[in-house]
């Protein structure tokens, strides 16, 4: 029997859960996410990881693009499809179908955003993913905070693809930052309306944004029972294996 293909349509059918975060450079995001994830992992549940971009299949070629400047809006699009494929099948259905929980940095969405600001088609780009998670944090930040904390950060500086230089906007990297993080942050207010993205206000206390954060992720795992699913027999990488003792 041919299993139903995956869409944003419905609930995926595993019994693991995905949960995903979002938000521009400087939200604030990935800090949440990780202190989710050490907060999961102390009630000892078996979490997974994986985040935008990180894939073995693309990296290599998304890095070489970037430093030579080289990546089309359309390029990058397709690589960023590519990279989720990837990911998806790989890192995302094997923990899910095995009853884990999977945490990602950036989802869909961030395609979304971005490839829209940068001129592809927002219709091509939502027929090309196709997986919805179990929970979808949005965290909202003003421009200028954002700005603050990357530069303010251990890094100081912005990048090139993150300040969207390559759209030619403005010659200065921040004031070029400022502009199209600015529309991508107009694109994830239509996401939010669409996809009911839960929306986090990043200029609050991170403590504050984590006990918020852990309150609807509890609330959201009260029925959840850790177990091995049945939609997939293969080994995973992360399961250890017994030696047979001699006899």
């Amino acid at each position: 029997m041919t299993p139903s293909p995956l869409t944003f349509g419905q609930p995926h059918p595993f019994p693991g859960k995905l949960i995903i975060v979002e938000g521009i450079d400087g939200s604030g995001k990935s800090t949440q996410l990780l202190l989710l994830q050490k907060w999961l992992e102390a009630k000892g549940l078996n979490v997974v990881f994986t985040e935008w971009n990180s894939s073995l299949l693309v990296r290599e070629t998304t890095r070489r693009g970037k430093k030579s400047k080289t990546l089309t809006p359309t390029t990058f699009s397709l690589l960023h499809a590519t990279d989720f494929a990837s990911r998806l099948y790989h890192n995302i259905l094997p923990p899910l179908k095995a009853g884990l929980i999977v945490l990602a940095d950036r989802y869909v969405y961030t395609a979304f955003a971005r490839d829209a600001v940068r001129g592809v088609s927002p219709e091509w780009v939502r027929k090309v993913y196709n997986f919805r998670p179990d929970m979808a944090f949005y965290f909202n930040v003003p421009i200028e905070v954002a700005i603050s904390r990357l530069l303010g950060g251990t890094r100081a500086q912005l990048k090139y693809y993150e300040a969207g230089m390559d759209l030619g906007v403005s010659q200065d990297i921040t004031e070029s930052f400022r502009i199209f993080q600015s529309r991508i942050l107009a694109e994830y207010d239509k996401i939010v309306s669409e996809y009911g993205l839960i929306t986090m206000d990043a200029t609050k206390d991170i403590e504050e944004q984590q006990n918020e954060m852990r309150h609807v992720v509890s609330n959201a795992l009260e029925n959840y029972r850790p177990k091995r699913g049945t939609h997939g027999k293969r080994t995973l990488f992360w399961r250890r294996f017994n030696v047979p003792k001699s006899e």
